[in-house]
């Protein structure tokens, strides 16, 4: 069972912030265009994990 939680509330807006970072931002920034590049596509990397791992998460029960 996925985590909706994790999917919603982590990996999609990471994916979001950071294809805005590199695709907006970026350009219009002269000296610093790379590494604004660089963190805006670290962080949809990020965001991509976090949105895989959600899918994959479960409780598991505890056993006594």
């Amino acid at each position: 069972m996925a985590s909706k939680v994790i999917i919603t509330g982590v990996g999609i807006p990471m994916i979001i912030v950071g294809a805005l970072m590199a695709w907006l931002w970026a350009p219009i920034q002269g000296d610093f265009q790379n590494q604004v590049e660089l963190v805006g596509s670290t962080i949809g990397i990020l965001g991509v994990i976090f949105f895989i791992s959600g899918l994959f998460y479960t409780k598991e029960p505890v056993m006594h």
